[in-house]
């Protein structure tokens, strides 16, 4: 892999993480396009998974210090006889709801990694993943404003939004786009829903890379290349942070329409082309 093939990832992975395109469709077209074997960058996806989840904790560090202070005021109130008290406080809440959010993303994930796996080299898959991701946005586009806030909002609905988030597993299906729909889909107000959208993604890319990284470690990496991962993973930090900023402003404007009209030519191109070339 060369350091512009570097970048470029690192640049489709920031961006499409976050906006609602797909990371996976992305660069699973890329890396066929650039003739790149998937298990030749173990190691370098995990690191792009890495250098996304740090913009994350670049824009939402006051909640997460916030909800990390809170965990141990939960052990703390479980050690004491107290219980978890889940509603004790707004960030106790979110953070509960976040776990319960992650629930089924976990399940489905472990369940059926394989056939994600083999999902993943097929470009009609992939195609068929960004149409559905386009009507998603659209459909998310025509929800009314929301006033649900996270002291109206209910587990059930953060398990509704986590099993959207595993909907995502499937290549050319947008977390962001599936989790903001779920989130708009119960009524949440639009701020809400893309920070819980986002705060949910957390546990979930630190489960994917612990997943890969046994896989990623014995394929290795020759130290020769080491710059040229960082320079990926720089840019992927950076364009995640971006890409963080455009939707939280794309959502409270109302603006996620434009998405469908890419991912709907993008995902009819590439299966088209999977079917004539």
């Amino acid at each position: 892999m060369t350091f512009w093939e570097s970048v470029i990832l690192g640049l489709a992975q920031g961006l499409s993480e976050f906006l609602p395109i797909s990371s996976s469709g992305h660069l699973a077209l890329l890396e066929h396009f650039f003739g790149i074997d998937e298990d030749r960058v173990l190691f370098f996806a995990a690191l792009l998974h890495l250098g996304t989840l740090f913009s994350i904790f670049f824009v939402y560090y006051k909640e997460i210090g916030a909800l990390l202070r809170e965990l141990g005021a939960v052990f703390a109130d479980i050690f004491t006889g107290r219980g978890p008290r889940v509603n004790a406080n707004e960030t106790r809440r979110l953070g509960f709801m976040i776990l319960v959010a992650t629930v089924p993303t976990a399940l489905v994930g472990l369940l059926l990694r394989d056939v994600f796996s083999r999902l993943y080299g097929s470009l009609i898959a992939v195609g068929a993943g960004l149409l559905i991701t386009g009507g998603m946005m659209f459909v998310s586009e025509r929800a009314g404003r929301g006033e649900r806030d996270l002291s109206d909002a209910r587990f059930c609905h953060a398990f509704l939004i986590g099993a959207m988030q595993s909907i995502a597993l499937c290549p050319g299906i947008s977390r962001s786009g599936a989790t903001i729909t779920g989130g708009l889909a119960v009524g949440m107000k639009r701020e809400l829903a893309v920070r819980f959208a986002f705060l949910i993604s957390i546990p979930s890319v630190l489960g994917a890379i612990l997943l890969e990284a046994p896989d990623a470690f014995a394929a290795g990496v020759e130290s020769a290349v080491l710059p040229t991962l960082a320079a990926g993973v720089v840019v992927s930090m950076l364009s995640g942070f971006f890409a963080i900023k455009t939707m939280i402003r794309v959502v409270s404007i109302g603006k996620l329409r434009y998405f469908s009209f890419y991912t709907w030519a993008l995902g009819a191109a590439v299966i088209a082309y999977a079917l004539f070339l």
